[in-house]
């Protein structure tokens, strides 16, 4: 297993992603442990080198006994980055997690290239609360506390709410309580109120509107005005926003992350025209380019390929998929059956063409999906040749 050794404990991570690629670094909230941001990972790692670690006393992280400081916590994402070569590397934290990237942007900024804060403050409340979910879970346990807690990361009205609840409630249950309890410590004692015109590197803050551990009133509003250029949004779910609205947080996190470049597309919508028709087409596309259809080619390139398929909001596969369905649709043979070839060479398989096909069927008609069956087939015949 993955451990690094760092200001005398361990700590568990996992780091995925191509080495090439700028790394982000997810930090959780108390009471869960890096599996938390399962949902993001498949899109993030299109884009970024994922670094996911376990906080002190959490998951399969040593859990010293005594009270922590976000300093420590800070730390500990310092040695750990450090350990693995990483210089520079943006930091998404929610809640305690939110806590500890105040901390780095504030303490430092120079490792720092973007920072999300999401369903987190800059102080988190009456002392006297956090002491006493010390002691409730010091001496009860942390079965004492599930009923709060899940009342608190999910809004009666998620969807899939039972799952998520029994998923967190696992890992919950598993936290050591003395661990938990030196978390609640260091999120007990934070106060970066004073603190957050320093932070200047680029931030978001993501909100809850249904989160009442960290609302957007006294605690995301005043990150997103005390830190000069910050950004906001606010999702409709309660403090574990990332697993309640999992796509609208990534969206969220990749449009901040890789904002749309203010300059030509074009060269962008050759590079993905490239990876999604394949080298062989475009280059012959381009060879067949003349005068008379050399703005045309520059159109779809730079719009079509450099502005839509290079948005975030939707994956490739995806894009693919819908793509088939409309060329089926509007029966455009010819651009559906190079979409088909293209696919099949890339993210897709038979199966997938199948369910577009009966999906086809039903909403754009029987003929439509005949004419495309008999071509997919056509394509996966050659496939399987080649």
């Amino acid at each position: 297993m993955p451990f690094a050794n760092v200001n005398n404990l361990r700590l568990y991570y996992r780091l995925e992603g191509a080495a090439w690629a700028p790394v982000l670094v997810l930090s959780h909230s108390i009471g869960t442990d890096h599996g938390m941001w399962a949902p993001q990972m498949a899109d993030l790692l299109q884009h970024f080198q994922v670094l996911r670690y376990d906080t002190r006393g959490h998951g399969a992280s040593d859990a010293p006994a005594g009270e922590y400081t976000i300093e420590q916590l800070g730390r500990d994402v310092l040695g750990l980055t450090d350990s693995l070569h990483i210089e520079k590397f943006a930091f998404c934290g929610l809640s305690m997690g939110g806590a500890i990237g105040q901390w780095l942007a504030i303490n430092a900024p120079d490792r720092l290239t973007a920072l999300i804060l999401a369903n987190t403050s800059p102080q988190f409340g009456p002392l006297a609360y956090w002491d006493t979910r010390r002691k409730t879970v010091l001496e009860n346990g942390m079965a004492s506390i599930v009923d709060l807690a899940m009342q608190r990361f999910f809004s009666s009205e998620a969807q899939g709410r039972e799952v998520l609840v029994g998923a967190a409630t696992s890992v919950l249950l598993g936290t050591n309580p003395t661990g938990y309890a030196g978390c609640c410590s260091a999120i007990r004692d934070v106060d970066h109120r004073g603190q957050l015109g320093r932070i200047k590197v680029s931030t978001l803050v993501i909100a809850g509107n249904k989160d009442v551990s960290t609302p957007w009133e006294g605690h995301g509003e005043v990150l997103a005005r005390g830190i000069l250029g910050a950004k906001s949004v606010r999702l409709p779910a309660a403090h574990l926003s990332n697993l309640e609205r999992p796509r609208s947080f990534t969206v969220a996190l990749l449009e901040f992350l890789q904002p749309v470049s203010s300059g030509d597309p074009l060269e962008a919508g050759f590079a993905v025209r490239r990876a999604t028709l394949g080298d062989t087409h475009v280059d012959r596309a381009i060879a067949a380019t003349t005068d008379f259809s050399h703005d045309f080619q520059e159109l779809i390139t730079r719009y079509a390929w450099g502005t839509i398929w290079t948005r975030p909001g939707l994956d490739r596969r995806t894009r693919r998929l819908l793509v088939l369905a409309m060329m089926l649709a509007f029966g455009r043979w010819e651009e559906f059956r190079l979409h088909v070839h293209a696919g099949l060479l890339h993210e897709l398989e038979p199966c997938d063409l199948k369910e577009v096909l009966l999906q086809a069927a039903i909403y754009a008609g029987v003929p439509a999906a005949n004419t495309g069956f008999h071509l997919a087939s056509e394509e996966i015949e050659k496939a399987s040749l080649s």
